[in-house]
């Protein structure tokens, strides 16, 4: 253990809780409530801002890309403000930032309009998230700190299963600008319970903020992550090649500067510490197969089983159940058999829910689907509150809001690349798999494939179509399994528990 963090953790374990922490938790969660529905609930209001504004299925990625871009490249920028103007002033400003731009999103005359309100909605989402984390740190005692994570990921679960629900019922009863104007009523009560009940706590105030540090770590990730989401859709193509290659230059200049400038923008020795960097990369991994699996899901659901939208985003409530069962026990076994049991013992019941899902077929019933997504969100909840309690108890207490942020960026990168990786695995595998007398044009996708036999009438190439997907999902969802367990042999190779 980094023995020049060590005195700073003990004073604070010494330190009691705030006295209104548990309300403090349900107000924060009020604002972790917007980012993460606002992750999901867009998908399902999709053909209908294609039917609005007439839009191509490049400006519909555009809609989705400019939110995932801004928010995953400013994250640590975030964190960093967060600690040194103070954590609930930036939260607040991030509610401003969200709200606001979800207004202008909901009144978007075009799309353009649109993609530039999704970015500002990303920019205020990255200064939301940190904060969150950073406030429960500085308000928690260490000894309660995975319970508060186990019910903010319980959150988390809920929102995320209920995204789909919530944008598909205010898409039939009103149109796609509900999806953006139901997120102003939330910022209301998020802002007054935050301005109510959340003490300001400040970091290190007198480390001078990096300007060109900024500049290039933000710049760096989000080239590297638009190139990341746009693999799938355009392949390795010039643009992506380019964008990911400036994307790395400017963050190996990054990390160049930190070495040389008096306060960094990132503390690099943090990943000298096996329990942070051990607990973060464990992390990553997990989200790679995590970040994929509705991604892949959805498809199965819709075009292999013929579920509608809603039904979909029912389908996916196991999920969330799952992770709030795992996280009434997660949020207290940590104190009983430690952190590294806990996300071991979470990493496995993930891969057995993986497992499951990896033997579904063209006719298997809900049950096994529901069984496999329920098995999948347990670990997740047993596992994810002792990792994000490993991850920020490496972190010194100044600098919480950055260790927050760089605990979320490395969750959203393990997310963008899950989609890309085995997006691009699934895509491979499918036209591997498709009978020779499939066209190219209709090969990219099984909707593609499912509109070219709708066309010649042809049902037995549709059966032949979905036999191919679904015998592609089995080769992603194994790999999301090796993934997991290769999170799971990280953890217990890397962490060992804090000494008391």
């Amino acid at each position: 253990m980094d023995e020049t963090t060590q005195p700073t953790r003990d004073r604070s374990a010494e330190r009691p809780g705030h006295p209104r922490r548990w309300s403090i938790l349900a107000a924060l969660c009020a604002a972790l409530l917007l980012v993460v529905v606002d992750n999901t609930v867009l998908h399902v209001a999709l053909p209908a801002l294609g039917r609005a504004f007439d839009a191509s299925i490049g400006d519909l990625q555009g809609v989705l890309e400019s939110y995932v871009v801004a928010f995953a490249g400013l994250l640590i920028t975030a964190g960093v403000l967060a600690d040194r103007y103070g954590r609930r002033r930036v939260l607040l400003v991030g509610l401003l930032v969200f709200g606001a731009a979800s207004a202008l999103a909901a009144a978007a005359p075009g799309i353009g309009w649109l993609v530039a309100a999704r970015a500002a909605m990303g920019v205020g989402a990255a200064l939301v998230m940190p904060s969150t984390l950073a406030v429960l740190v500085d308000v928690f005692p260490p000894g309660e700190r995975a319970r508060a994570f186990a019910v903010w990921s319980a959150v988390a679960a809920v929102a995320m299963a209920g995204g789909p629900l919530l944008g598909g019922a205010l898409v039939d009863a009103w149109s796609w600008a509900g999806v953006f104007l139901v997120n102003v009523p939330v910022v209301a009560v998020a802002w007054v319970g935050v301005v109510r009940l959340v003490p300001e706590s400040h970091g290190d105030r007198a480390r001078r903020l990096d300007l060109a540090g900024v500049m290039l770590l933000t710049a760096g990730l989000g080239a590297v992550v638009l190139a990341v989401v746009e693999v799938p859709e355009r392949g390795a193509d010039a643009r992506v090649l380019g964008s990911g290659a400036l994307g790395c230059v400017l963050l190996a200049v990054f990390a160049a500067r930190t070495r040389r400038v008096a306060y960094p923008l990132v503390d690099l020795g943090l990943y000298r510490d096996r329990r942070f960097s051990g607990a973060s990369f464990a992390v990553a991994v997990l989200t790679v197969a995590t970040g994929s699996i509705l991604f892949v899901l959805a498809q199965y659901l819709q075009l292999v089983l013929g579920l509608g939208a809603f039904e979909t985003g029912l389908a996916a409530v196991p999920l969330a159940a799952g992770v709030v069962v795992g996280s009434f026990f997660g949020g207290r076994a940590p104190r009983r058999f430690g952190e590294r049991a806990c996300i071991v013992g979470g990493f496995v019941v993930t891969a057995a829910g993986f497992a499951v899902l990896a033997t579904l077929g063209t006719g298997s019933p809900l049950a096994a689907v529901g069984a496999g997504l329920a098995l999948a969100g347990l670990g997740s909840g047993l596992g994810g509150p002792a990792a994000t309690s490993a991850v920020l108890g490496a972190v010194p207490p100044e600098r919480a809001g950055a260790g927050a942020a760089l605990n979320d960026t490395h969750q959203q990168l393990g997310i963008a690349l899950g989609v890309a990786l085995l997006g691009s695995l699934l895509a491979a595998v499918y036209r591997v798999r498709l009978p020779e007398s499939v066209p190219d044009g209709a090969r990219s996708s099984l909707a593609a494939t499912l509109r070219h036999t709708s066309h010649a009438g042809d049902a037995e190439l549709a059966s032949a179509a979905r036999a191919a997907f679904v015998g592609a999902q089995s080769t992603v969802l194994w790999t999301a399994v090796a993934v997991a367990l290769a999170g799971a042999c990280v953890a217990l190779l890397t962490l060992r528990e804090p000494r008391e």
